[in-house]
């Protein structure tokens, strides 16, 4: 065909694309309102051609029962209607994609962008008017490196790779390392569903909604590895289209933030692509609730601090027994302690008389540890809802902290927050045993280091906490006599 290969740049006000027209494929997307963290200067680069880093999203129609064979979705189309990008008073940019007209047959390929929106409509259509019938299948592919991005961080892991979504297995992670070996598992056939590529923050999928008659055959889902990139895809049922007739196949193209609320929007089950692993039925509803504070106050940072306390309020009864149980502990200390040195060579009446005293006493030793026992799963979830969510993404708090999710830039919440847990250490009893007694300070100093490379936003929450812990005890042990010496 006399097709001239290029490559054409068009724009929304949210979304830069590049598409080659080798098979009408989009090669590059930029985030028009996402911040390089390296280049704040320039967009977020979420599908790229690059030398070092290869991603990119393409599709076509095979005419084979087989799979697309890559001359099929690198077939020579011509860009013939459309603007190259969002005018003010408008609000859709249609693209439209021909191929050369050949025995008969003609493909087209339309997409629709909309504004502040990072979904694609994509229609690909077969028009034959050749003598006799064609098979036909519409194929989705999504191909990138396994590369993890530049700047991830080592002290917490997020994930990287493609994943599936049926109507009947939901959402599955489908890891690089498992394609390599060919022990990927996932459903390879569904009625509707999605393929993605997840990272940190951003994600890429292509949506097939069910047919509307549910006689249809299912789609096929695929992994495979080509070279050193990965594939993930999805391939419709066969269609035999006759002399004269056309068929026309539908998808939409993700390409953008892994923003909640309005993935939902796009396909029920698409927000799974934000991935809180075994957390997501508590991480679910607790980011629901910072996003409504966030409504109300305006300012990720302090909505983050209104969760804790609202989570403090919801936990309040529990963490006055532990620490009621804690105070009364220190209360009695020099009592265990003064035992302890009497019957240092007999630790078998030790052991007796120490329960003696608990029971005297009315303590529970156990009694501070699981009331906090029982809240961990809550903070771990609350933890990964910070961590995954793009919302913190360049947004400031209060001052120097002008992006949540990197780390404080001159360490002064990390320095307060190991400050806070030595005090709170402070605060709770001696543990009777010296080696114990050792540990209860080592610890917390060395749980700190951590918080020096973690994004702000999850040690504003952690130091949130610690001094709302901290105020609680204070009062408890003030009430209860126990001196806070």
């Amino acid at each position: 065909s006399n097709i001239k290969k290029e490559r054409l740049e068009f724009s929304t006000d949210v979304l830069k694309i590049v598409i080659d027209t080798s098979g009408a494929k989009i090669v590059k997307a930029d985030l028009l309102k996402h911040k390089d963290e390296h280049h704040p200067e320039q967009p977020v680069v979420l599908l790229n051609d690059g030398k070092e880093f290869e991603y990119s999203a393409q599709s076509g129609i095979a005419n084979t029962q087989n799979g697309c064979l890559q001359a099929e979705l690198n077939r020579p189309m011509q860009w013939v209607k459309g603007e190259n990008s969002l005018k003010d008073d408008q609000n859709e940019l249609i693209l439209k994609f021909q191929s050369a007209e050949e025995k008969g047959i003609q493909y087209t390929k339309t997409y629709h962008l909309r504004r502040s929106r990072y979904d694609i409509e994509v229609e690909q259509e077969i028009l034959n008017q050749g003598p006799a019938s064609v098979p036909s299948r519409a194929c989705f592919e999504i191909l990138r490196n396994g590369a993890k991005l530049d700047g991830e961080s080592s002290m917490y892991s997020t994930y990287t790779g493609p994943a599936v979504y049926t109507e009947t297995q939901k959402f599955q992670k489908v890891e690089f390392s498992d394609i390599d070996k060919d022990k990927a598992e996932f459903e390879k056939r569904t009625l509707g569903g999605y393929v993605a590529m997840i990272q940190h923050y951003f994600a890429t999928a292509w949506v097939v909604k069910p047919a509307a008659d549910k006689e249809t055959e299912p789609s096929e889902v695929f992994a495979k590895k080509i070279d050193h990139q990965y594939l993930i895809g999805m391939m419709s049922p066969t269609a035999n289209i006759s002399s004269g007739s056309s068929q026309t196949y539908q998808a939409t193209l993700y390409v953008g933030p892994q923003e909640e609320k309005n993935l939902n929007l796009i396909y029920d089950g698409l927000e799974k692509v934000k991935d809180y692993g075994k957390v997501t039925v508590l991480a679910v509803p607790l980011y629901w609730l910072l996003d409504h504070l966030n409504t109300i106050i305006g300012n990720w940072g302090w909505s983050i601090v209104a969760l804790v306390i609202l989570l403090k309020i919801a936990f309040f009864w529990l963490n006055a027994k532990a620490y009621k149980s804690m105070a009364k502990m220190k209360a009695i200390n020099p009592k265990i302690m003064e035992m302890r040195a009497r019957l240092k060579d007999n630790p078998q009446q030790m052991q007796a008389e120490m329960m003696k005293i608990y029971r005297e006493e009315k303590v529970n030793p156990m009694g501070g540890c699981l009331p906090i026992v029982i809240q961990i799963p809550v903070f771990i979830a609350l933890y990964w809802v910070l961590l995954s969510s793009v919302e913190m993404r360049n947004a400031p708090w209060v001052g120097w902290i002008h992006d949540l999710s990197s780390k404080d830039p001159f360490y002064v919440l990390p320095v307060l927050m190991t400050l806070s847990s030595l005090f709170q250490t402070w605060l709770n009893p001696t543990p009777p045993d010296p080696i114990q007694a050792k540990m209860m300070w080592i610890m917390p100093l060395a749980f700190s280091v951590m918080f020096f490379y973690f994004p702000a936003g999850l040690v504003l929450y952690w130091l949130t906490n610690n001094v709302l812990s901290i105020a609680q005890q204070w009062v408890i042990n003030r009430s209860l006599g126990v001196l806070n010496k």
